[in-house]
């Protein structure tokens, strides 16, 4: 939902055509974002502001005390049959559903420090016992609650004597250290070119694995799931992102607090809730269901003014105008100029030209692009924008944005706060080729699979001001990856010295991402990052049209230039990768819409609807395979599989991205059988496809080695799996922090294995 619901959508829409012809004109002609602001607050009516209240009732923010009763029902459901975790994510649905103080929050606390307990989360339960008592827990039965009590200081003063490290939780609230600076490593700097604006160079080698930069996101917004009240499932046991992260600092829980007010936000804990609730929900809990149907990335520009303030807002716009008169003739060549940390801005009049760090102007130079935003789009994101302008105007103004001059009441709103919206605005059009994707590995919580299963999965957008500046490679040299919850510091082993910040001391959101070579680089190469399509999952042409479309730029890249180059050279040989002949096996060439046996003596020919028709036949049978390992039917499944197996290598390569699904589905349920070879032996063939797919200085191939090295380990195949640690740990660090589950689990192998010999 990064983007507005469709109903608003159309909406607005339809109020574009019907736009008098003077009107229309006026709109498209203007280029300033406060003028396009305060056009599309001018252009809104009462109409606007009904449909945007109509389609805002489909998403549920408010408190219902039934729901958070039939919520903690079904925790209690889950609890009896030892499903500790389902149980304590419908508690924290009944504990944000619950109203403040009443004693049906009290129950759902004090059932989920049950829940806790049992996970060894004893320090959770024991925050939870304390809430419950504080929502005012019945009296008749706090002795079992005392009890619980008692026994969860026994655990930790065993655990505290023993020395023993607690079982693995999110970092408390009160232990997160926050550090404001943004780090750039030695070797590493800001250059500007009038061709390529700022970009990042290396100055000196950087080995793969090596990290080259750090930065914390200045807002972000976690993804909701779908929250239309039409289609919830009150029984539902898939829980959504917004249900297992913070909506501060993005961290995992199973022990959230919620907002007082509404239903949807959750925090780890009550640091978080207050800082949240300090910088900017206080203005965002009364408009919760239009920010949910605006979308994420109205949400996100909204929050990013809201914690800017009207003061810095103010000394920015003013540093420009003070800046008009400088012009590109203060380059004297297209040559990359160094940029330092605090420089004067040389060129443009909105800080395009400098380097800024981790500060708000950092945001505010990013460019929104104007132009290229269609009159249309233009006119939705003014619109949009403005309709919650207005909506924040049902309360007080925000702290950082109420007026510093002796003028009007006290607490009201003056007409030049607009300026909130039209900053709002400006941040809404940079988004759309600066929000970046958070990201984190979700494992599988499968039962009765032996081998860990993981994904990413997008969590949150948030917007970076250091990240924000590397330019787009289809086959990037780094690799990223995000910290959550305010971790231990991770920019002082730079010695950083950039702790400039021009904005207000707020708390930060605790999200970084780390920036890693993921190949040897040279001093003077550009480190490159993927905006999203990459050579190895998508084909070129769609690669370029989907720059266009959002990013506004034609790739030239390496990669694209290579595929360019490939894919005319395949064009005149007629090849089709991944297709072989049905009958001898030979490479197929393509030719209009039929594939021909490129073997001189076979001549056998199949039309193209014909091997489409193929794999849309062998895929369903690997989705029906998916369904049946979902729900513990491993027998069915393999012999699915072993079927599709037999079908699939008769008409497809090993490199096929389709083996490799195939042969990683019929691992997994070999590794649930404890047939540790077979598993291994298909876990291989995996393995060749997924090279060929992502390159063998991938993220996934870590991944499959991993797995590989878990069959081995678990199979007892103690050299096998010696043999495949070592290059699982080179790739998973070229991807990951130290911190890495994966690494860390690769570690305790090896040690165990090494002891056994």
């Amino acid at each position: 939902m990064d983007l507005p619901c469709p109903e608003w959508v159309r909406h607005v829409e339809q109020k574009w055509t019907e736009l008098k012809t003077e009107e229309t004109e006026r709109f498209c002609l203007l280029t300033d974002i406060d003028a396009i602001f305060n056009e599309g607050l001018s252009l809104i009516c009462p109409e606007d502001l009904n449909t945007l209240s109509r389609t805002s009732e489909k998403y549920s923010v408010k408190k219902s005390p039934e729901r958070a009763s039939e919520f903690r029902q079904q925790g209690n459901l889950s609890f009896k049959v030892k499903d500790y975790t389902t149980a304590a994510l419908y508690y924290s649905r009944g504990v944000c559903h619950a109203d403040k103080n009443t004693e049906e929050l009290s129950l759902c606390y004090a059932n989920r420090s049950a829940a806790l307990f049992y996970q060894g989360l004893y320090r959770e339960c024991l925050e939870d016992i304390r809430r419950s008592l504080e929502a005012g827990y019945p009296s008749h039965l706090q002795d079992k609650l005392r009890a619980r009590q008692t026994a969860c200081l026994n655990q930790l003063t065993k655990i505290e004597k023993s020395n023993q490290p607690t079982t693995n939780h999110p970092t408390s609230p009160w232990q997160k250290s926050r550090n404001t600076n943004t780090c750039i490593s030695p070797g590493v700097s800001v250059y500007f070119s009038p061709e390529k604006g700022r970009h990042i160079l290396t100055t000196e080698n950087k080995p793969a694995g090596e990290v080259v930069l750090e930065d914390e996101a200045f807002c972000c917004v976690l993804i909701p799931g779908n929250k239309l009240n039409t289609i919830i499932n009150k029984a539902e046991k898939t829980f959504k992102t917004e249900e297992r992260h913070c909506h501060h600092c993005l961290s995992q829980s199973l022990s959230f607090v919620p907002c007082p007010n509404c239903s949807y936000v959750r925090y780890c804990g009550e640091s978080c809730q207050k800082d949240a609730w300090e910088c900017w929900h206080q203005w965002e809990c009364p408009i919760g269901a239009d920010l949910l149907a605006i979308g994420v990335l109205g949400h996100l520009a909204l929050r990013v003014a809201l914690k800017a303030g009207q003061n810095q807002v103010k000394r920015v716009k003013k540093s420009t105008l003070q800046e008009d008169h400088v012009t590109c003739s203060s380059y004297k060549s297209d040559l990359p100029v160094k940029l330092n940390l605090g420089d004067p801005c040389r060129e443009s009049s909105d800080h395009t030209d400098c380097y800024h760090g981790n500060s708000y102007t950092g945001i505010y130079s990013l460019l929104p692009h104007v132009s290229r935003h269609s009159p249309c789009s233009r006119f939705l994101l003014a619109v949009s924008m403005a309709v919650l302008y207005m909506r924040l105007q049902h309360g007080p103004p925000p702290d950082l944005w109420a007026s510093c001059k002796d003028e009007g009441e006290s607490g009201t709103w003056q007409p030049e706060m607009s300026m909130l919206g039209a900053t709002a605005l400006r941040h809404l059009m940079q988004l759309r080729c600066n929000a970046q994707a958070v990201t984190a590995v979700m494992v599988q919580e499968e039962s009765g699979m032996a081998v860990q299963s993981s994904s990413e999965i997008r969590i949150a957008t948030a917007i970076f001001p250091v990240l924000s500046l590397l330019n787009h490679s289809c086959s990037p040299n780094t690799s990223i990856s995000f910290t959550t919850g305010c971790q231990t510091d991770v920019l002082s082993q730079f010695g950083c010295s950039e702790g400039h910040t021009d904005h207000p001391k707020t708390s930060q959101s605790g999200v970084t991402v780390t920036v890693r070579a993921s190949k040897d680089l040279i001093p003077g190469q550009e480190i490159l990052h993927c905006y999203g399509p990459h050579c190895s999952r998508m084909e070129v042409k769609e690669r370029q049209h989907l720059l266009l479309e959002q990013y506004y730029f034609h790739c030239n890249c390496q990669a694209c230039r290579r595929d360019l180059t490939e894919g005319s050279q395949n064009a005149k040989e007629n090849a089709a990768p991944g297709l072989k002949c049905l009958k001898c096996g030979k490479p197929l060439w393509s030719l209009m819409d039929k594939y021909m046996c490129s073997g001189p003596m076979c001549g056998h020919q199949i039309t193209s609807a014909d091997v489409q028709n193929k794999l849309k036949g062998l895929q369903c049978l690997l989705d029906e395979a998916f369904r049946l390992i979902e729900r513990d039917r491993f027998d069915e499944a393999l012999k699915i599989l072993i079927s599709d197996a037999s079908q699939t290598n008769s008409i497809l390569t090993e490199t096929h991205p389709l083996q490799g699904e195939l042969a990683d589905a019929t691992a997994r349920v070999y590794a649930t059988k404890g047939e540790w070879k077979l598993a291994a032996s298909n876990l291989k063939r995996s393995i060749v496809a997924i090279q060929a797919q992502f390159g063998e200085d991938s993220i996934e191939l870590g991944q499959q080695l991993f797995k590989l090295a878990q069959l081995h380990f678990n199979g007892g195949d103690c050299e096998a799996a010696l043999s495949v640690i070592p290059r699982a740990h080179k790739l998973l660090s070229l991807h990951c922090g130290p911190h890495c589950e994966e690494l860390q689990e690769l570690q305790k192998m090896e040690c165990c294995l090494q002891g056994m010999l």
